[in-house]
């Protein structure tokens, strides 16, 4: 329309003979205005929810992993890649996808209008455009791995830093402040070298475009004119180009580069994009994962609490030593059994093996009966109670912490439990809400009270897993621990991995683990 326009003007038109294409130019502006800022909004909303399923399913495959799988991420990383990381996927979707499927469709259209009109003109736009994802594809390679180096080095940084404030007291009590400081500095430059790294790569390529649109549409441009001038006189299919012909082809040549021109002003989000996708997609992969998600219905079991361990056998991975080879065991309803042994003889394997929280290579669990299976593990686990070696503490009210939002637990069955463990007259009324994250301000005994009061508002548990409940204990506490432990272990079967003479002295059975047969390779 504008090539149109100027050709009426040039041959001494009026108003009323430009008025048309004017007409058409300015409802063509709106409706492309419109359509980009709908286009816009559906693509962004499309991306947010795409990102919410990756986030989803890589939340979902985060949670199935077991606590034994050795190759776990630290929880700043996977908080690192999940909460800030995947957001460079929305850019990818919204504003590279798009970009690409343009590129791709744009400059097809752009050379069926002008090969009409001229094919020394298509040509020439046909020799520029393939080098342009050619030498893009080159960079391309070399920014998606400069990408996920970048991202691996951020989620590094953000897991040591998170690692560093949790254990901030003992980093003042070593006198290790500066040394970490330093570790920091550290992390920090060589963070800042990727990044800059990434950003040199994108300049690259935007300069390589550059390059190659300029170079095409100068070449159009100087045929164009010679042509006009008369002194050319091929590239057309008959006679010569007219200056309404050679104007429509001088403005499509710029919009022939335009849609490559946007995808280089996008193309490291191509690669920050797939780079988090595929650390989304990492998150989910795991060698060990826990038992469980298929039985919908969980059915209660009423008969006697026993466990059968039958030639149990576990490893962390296909090419290790078995932790677990063969291993038997019996425990009849009621009766409280202490795993005896060194670290790494499989204590604790053996316990979250009991609770499904790890996959056994051969040998059966049975708990009254009933194999631990995917499908029936849902409803064992709701016969058991579990206490681990640093029992967590959320942030928020005594109720809170010990109901865990299970139902059927009220305040004065909370307040029975703390009155049990001996905790009633530290969480007074006035202390309720004073809990923090991580059991801030909670002694290491006070908080594995409280974990022990969690199990007691728990009835319909008669299997108590404990993981080195008195570990890190002075001797005062170990001692009520294991008082209060023992009370509420009455008439359920207690299963204990403890280093703790004391506590496996006060036990029915002890059971010795030989350290050398199970000991991982190192």
């Amino acid at each position: 329309m504008l090539a149109i326009g100027v050709g009426a003007i040039s041959k001494g038109g009026g108003v009323a003979d430009v008025a048309v294409a004017a007409a058409v130019v300015a409802g063509l502006g709106i409706l492309r205005a419109a359509l980009d800022a709908v286009g816009g909004r559906l693509a962004f909303r499309a991306a947010r929810r795409e990102l919410s399923m990756h986030r989803s399913a890589a939340t979902a495959a985060l949670a199935q992993r077991s606590p034994l799988d050795s190759g776990r991420p630290a929880s700043g990383l996977a908080a690192s890649v999940l909460g800030e990381q995947a957001e460079a996927v929305v850019p990818y979707l919204t504003r590279f996808r798009p970009a690409r499927m343009k590129a791709s469709v744009v400059p097809l259209a752009v050379l069926l209008c002008i090969l009409p009109i001229s094919w020394v003109a298509a040509l020439v736009l046909a020799f520029c455009a393939p080098l342009i994802p050619i030498f893009m594809a080159l960079i391309g390679w070399r920014a998606k791995a400069a990408s996920e180096q970048q991202l691996a080095e951020t989620g590094g940084i953000n897991a040591f830093l998170l690692d560093r404030l949790r254990g901030l007291a003992t980093i003042r009590a070593l006198d290790a402040v500066d040394t970490t400081a330093l570790r920091l500095r550290a992390d920090a430059e060589s963070l800042r070298v990727r990044t800059m790294a990434v950003l040199r790569i994108a300049f690259l390529s935007s300069a390589v475009l550059e390059f190659f649109a300029a170079l095409g549409v100068a070449a159009t441009a100087v045929y164009v004119g010679f042509s006009l001038l008369g002194s050319i006189d091929i590239g057309t299919w008959e006679g010569r180009l007219t200056l309404t012909q050679g104007l429509f082809i001088l403005l499509l040549a710029p919009a022939f580069f335009e849609p490559l021109r946007e995808l280089s002003v996008v193309w490291h989000d191509r690669a920050a994009g797939e780079a988090a996708l595929a650390a989304l997609k990492e998150l989910g992969t795991s060698q060990q994962t826990i038992l469980g998600g298929s039985d919908a219905k969980p059915r209660p079991f009423v008969g006697p609490a026993l466990i059968e361990i039958e030639g149990l056998v576990f490893r962390h991975g296909p090419e290790r030593k078995p932790v677990i080879d063969h291993f038997d065991l019996s425990v009849a309803p009621g009766e409280h059994v202490a795993l005896w042994g060194a670290s790494g003889s499989g204590k604790t394997t053996i316990l979250s093996l009991i609770a499904g929280l790890a996959r056994h290579e051969a040998g059966v669990v049975r708990i009254g009966g009933m194999p631990l299976r995917d499908d029936t593990v849902d409803s064992l686990r709701r016969r058991m109670a579990w206490i681990g070696q640093s029992p967590h503490v959320f942030a928020g009210s005594v109720m809170r912490n010990v109901a865990l939002g299970r139902s059927g637990i009220d305040s004065d069955a909370v307040a029975g439990a703390l009155g049990s463990v001996g905790l009633d007259r530290v969480f007074t009324p006035e202390r309720v809400a004073a809990i923090g994250e991580g059991g801030l301000g909670l002694s290491g005994g006070e908080a594995a009270r409280l974990a022990l009061a969690r199990m007691m508002v728990d009835e319909q548990a008669d299997i108590i897993l404990a993981d080195e409940p008195t570990a890190h204990l002075d001797a005062q506490t170990a001692s009520a621990i294991t008082d209060a432990l023992l009370a509420l272990a009455k008439g359920r079967i207690l299963i204990v991995a403890t280093h703790d003479p004391v506590l496996a002295g006060r036990l029915d059975r002890i059971v010795r683990l030989d350290t050398l047969a199970r000991r991982v390779a190192a």
